[in-house]
């Protein structure tokens, strides 16, 4: 009682806010499992939106700074949950599980769990599957069972350090599929949902270069792979009792230039989730008669939500883009028709333009962009622009609503997301094109996409800047080198700019991970002079820079920060010896390194990092801050 208490004064106290970000939630038998202030908590479907809660556990018991719930998994007949505790500051996670009773009490805890999953036995007994995570490697699964019988036992443990591990249960819950991957490379087992404790059934063992995943429906695989000819994704199928790949038929092949973002299986259909060209698609394909019906969204969405679904007859999801926040739709199987949700029209809509552009690269390649600025803004060339880019992984740019981003096109901003090779906006072969001895084509992309930018009246030099975080640094420090004279200013957040040691340094908990995107310097002179040739450290010299803020996290273990320090001292010798040799007057650019406390890689609702950098962004570019800050109060509580 007392914790429940003390969420309800917590709510009662907290200011009203325009929008509000929805942590984990788990829909389960006529529950929502969901986290409500510090604790975790249940209520029943229909009453979920109320102040009619059951607490199950607080997050406080942890003694943890800010916690917060970032997975939810409950057991089949619902006598235990899981869940997966974070903080804002460290990427370590604990696992809790709570036994559900008249009095829930929180059973037992794992530390550093990366994903899990419940099954039931032939004993009718809950068995959680859980990876565990060391180093950032997650190479363990184990298995778990609670009560009376109290067991936990390594079950799997993968030997090549380039790989990692995570468990995926089937939509249908008749399988869980250890899978276990690299950059290009897969290979799933299968647990009987059933018989848990019998030996797990290999598909096919891991050919390099090939990528597959597994859901489950009637006795059938169905597998999103790109093996064969294009070496795209498409979805193949076989029986779940001979599963090996000379058995996978062919069941449906995606357009070029698709990138396949996500798969829900039904009873009776199969739903892809897909972006074409730089807009998003859904396919709903009918599994008892093949047909496919394919529905183009509305052109202002960038993004998709998935939404954890247990209902047969509706295929729920949120759109979403950087100035607007998530929008819920819902396709419905027995009306073949997609529903928007109703009420009140988000005003950005009208306020706001998107253009799908492209520039040509000195290739010849076509890169894509999307374009957003305020629809009555006169003279474009005389407004500030910021750029974004990433272009590695495979990866898409992350295109999810950030108020800050809302808030600078409402003062008069053009936002311009690059969709560079290296990133997978166009499928795989997109990504191929742009990494190893191919990741120069990232920065000639990013080059011609800001001059394209210009050509058309999109802002200029002197009013243009530049985000990237993580790897995206990559590209933005390269372009700081290149092409200095295109930007005024750039905001990096963790950024990956010493690529050559990095990647020499084998003790490094992700180097080995990362040599199917970079290259191996340690033994290819290949990779090692090519690496030489891009790489933000290596190709500082004594020149005119940009205003350069850099944020990085104290412990990160992801992008360590000594190559980060090294990057700025150096960075900051070249700048003063440049400017010793030009005239007098010369003004100097601003190098900042903000260190913050923790050992998390990004915290992307940072208020602080997100001040600092928006203050950074008006006092290079000469523009007054007071009204943004105003706006942002509608959003972030400072």
């Amino acid at each position: 009682m007392d914790a429940f208490e003390k969420v309800r004064t917590k709510l009662e106290t907290q200011p009203q806010e325009e929008y509000e970000i929805i942590n984990a939630e788990v829909k389960h038998g006529g529950f929502v499992y969901y986290q409500e202030g510090c604790c975790l908590v249940r209520s029943k479907d229909e009453e979920a939106d109320n102040d009619n809660y059951e607490v199950l556990f607080n997050l406080e018991e942890l003694k943890l700074d800010q916690p917060f719930i970032d997975c939810i998994r409950v057991a089949p007949d619902e006598k235990y949950v899981a869940a997966k505790i974070r903080t804002e500051d460290s990427e370590a996670s604990t696992c809790i599980v709570v036994k559900l009773s008249d009095q829930p009490v929180m059973e037992t805890s794992f530390p550093n769990v990366s994903s899990f999953e419940w099954v039931k036995d032939e004993e009718d007994e809950d068995v959680l599957f859980y990876t565990f995570q060391r180093n950032l490697r997650c190479h363990d699964v184990y298995r778990a069972t609670f009560g009376d019988n109290k067991r936990n036992e390594r079950f799997y443990t993968e030997k090549d350090p380039s790989y990692f591990v995570f468990l995926y249960l089937t939509k249908d819950s008749r399988f869980l599929t250890i899978n276990i991957m690299n950059k290009t490379t897969s290979e799933v087992w299968l647990i009987d949902g059933l018989s848990p404790w019998d030996p797990p059934v290999l598909i096919q063992k891991r050919i390099h270069g090939v990528l597959y995943y597994v859901e489950h429906r009637d006795d059938e695989l169905y597998i999103l792979t790109n093996v064969g000819e294009p070496t795209e994704f498409k979805l193949m199928r076989t029986a779940a009792d001979t599963p090996a790949i000379m058995n996978w038929d062919l069941f449906f092949t995606m357009k070029r230039n698709t990138k396949v973002v996500d798969l829900d299986m039904f009873k009776d259909h199969c739903v892809l989730f897909l972006k074409h060209s730089n807009l998003l698609y859904v396919n709903v394909i009918g599994l008892a008669d093949d047909s496919v019906r394919s529905l183009k969204l509305p052109p202002w969405a960038c993004g998709f939500i998935m939404d954890t679904n247990s209902d047969p007859k509706n295929c729920p999801f949120q759109l979403c883009s950087p100035i607007r926040p998530p929008k819920y739709y819902t396709y419905k199987f027995a009306e073949g028709k997609l529903f928007e949700e109703t009420g009140h029209e988000d005003p950005i809509t009208k306020s706001s333009r998107v253009l799908r552009l492209e520039a040509k690269s000195k290739d010849g390649k076509l890169v894509p962009m999307t374009v957003f600025h305020k629809t009555d803004s006169e003279d474009l060339q005389k407004k500030p622009l910021l750029v974004h880019v990433y272009g590695a992984y495979g990866m898409d740019l992350k295109m999810n609503f950030r108020p800050e981003r809302r808030v600078l096109v409402d003062d008069g901003w053009i936002l311009a997301y690059c969709h560079v090779r290296g990133g997978g906006e166009l499928g795989l072969q997109w990504h191929a094109d742009g990494r190893l001895t191919k990741k120069l084509n990232g920065l000639a992309d990013l080059e011609a996409c800001i001059k394209t930018l210009h050509d058309q009246g999109f802002s200029q030099p002197s009013l243009t800047t530049l985000s990237a975080f993580s790897a995206g640094g990559v590209l933005a420090g390269a372009l700081c080198n290149s092409n200095p004279e295109l930007l005024r200013a750039v905001t990096l957040e963790a950024p990956f700019l010493d690529v050559l040691n990095t990647m020499m340094d084998t003790t490094l908990p992700l180097t080995l991970e990362e040599i199917e995107e970079w290259g191996n310097p340690s033994s290819e002179e290949k990779h090692k002079n090519y690496i030489k040739r891009y790489c933000p450290y290596q190709n500082i010299k004594p020149q005119h820079y940009p205003s350069i803020h850099i944020t990085a996290y104290e412990n990160d273990e992801r992008v360590p920060l000594k190559g980060i320090i090294n990057y700025t001292e150096k960075l900051k010798e070249a700048i003063t010896e440049h400017a010793k040799v030009t005239s007098e007057g010369y003004q100097t650019p601003n190098i900042i390194l903000d260190i913050q406390p923790g050992g998390n890689h990004v915290i992307e609702d940072s208020h602080k990092k997100i001040t600092a950098q928006i203050k950074f962004l008006y006092e290079e570019l000469g523009l007054d801050s007071t009204s943004v800050f105003e706006d942002l109060k509608k959003y972030l509580k400072f």
